[in-house]
């Protein structure tokens, strides 16, 4: 009886020391490295799209205004046009050079995008798809492509587009790589009938999978309810200025990241475990 209350002892204990590294290992989850990583690769996508946004309106190298203040681009971007009567699919080279070249939203581009359209930018059903060609963001390599669908307008009268992504980036300095596929919806919500890029805002939800620079597979989801917005006025265009993403690497606890109420900055909260931690964005 003795040998026996001795082993229950003994299972009770070692039960209490796997509860107890369990509650310590989910307390101590403070990795908010592949959050960060998955803000990136979100806004790297979604600048693909502002760019084919500015380089499509209406077709014409006006609309491009690389040499505006408030474009998106700046004048070390140059354009080719490939827009003859009776081509179809028509195309736009976007390329940014050799070196970097500082855009007006404040990131450093190099190398080109291909951006390849059927129809009008404004009308339904026209279908454009973004290449990009030894293209970098801020020293990271993105490759790739994405496909972009005009829905129409919905029913507030807001364009909207339906966007799949399967992009690479290798980060900087031998970062790692990460994997990105995504599928999104993306409304134009002001600014759709002016040529100011300052009035532009636009609403994104979906969801998106792949894995982290460190190998680790993820799935992510922007609720409907909390939807990114970015706001393309000075000062607003290189962020998200607020919603959410709910990302969960393979194992580990869904990560919450919050980009806030509308200001203007490079600041994000990432919520694990119901604790709260501060991002600078990258």
């Amino acid at each position: 009886m003795k040998k026996l209350s001795n082993i229950l002892i003994l299972g009770l204990s070692l039960s209490l020391l796997v509860s107890s590294c369990r509650k310590k290992e989910k307390e101590e989850d403070k990795d908010t490295d592949s959050a960060s990583e998955n803000a990136l690769a979100t806004s790297i996508d979604n600048d693909m799209n502002n760019i084919a946004d500015e380089a499509g309106r209406n077709k014409s190298i006006s609309s491009y205004r690389t040499s505006e203040n408030y474009a998106l681009l700046a004048p070390c971007a140059s354009l080719t046009f490939d827009t003859l009567v009776g081509t179809n699919p028509d195309s736009i080279t976007v390329n940014f050079g050799a070196i970097n070249c500082l855009c007006n939203d404040g990131r450093y581009r190099r190398g080109s995008l291909l951006v390849v359209y059927n129809g009008k930018y404004k009308d339904s059903l026209t279908t454009i798809t973004i290449t990009p060609n030894n293209y970098f963001v801020n020293d990271n390599k993105v490759s790739g492509s994405k496909a972009i669908k005009n829905l129409g307008h919905n029913a507030q009268g807001h364009l909207v587009y339906d966007i799949n992504a399967n992009i690479s980036i290798v980060r900087a300095n031998n970062g790692g790589t990460i994997h990105w596929q995504a599928t999104r919806k993306r409304e134009w919500l002001s600014g759709e009938n002016t040529l100011l890029w300052i009035d532009d805002k636009y609403s994104i939800t979906g969801s998106a999978n792949g894995s982290n620079a460190n190998g680790r597979s993820f799935i992510s989801v922007i609720p409907t309810s909390k939807p990114l917005i970015r706001d393309m006025s000075v000062g607003c265009r290189k962020h998200f200025v607020s919603g959410q993403i709910e990302h969960t690497p393979n194992g580990k606890p869904t990560r919450y990241i919050d980009f806030g109420n509308g200001a203007c900055d490079d600041q994000a909260t990432v919520t694990i475990n119901n604790k709260t931690y501060n991002i600078t964005l990258p």
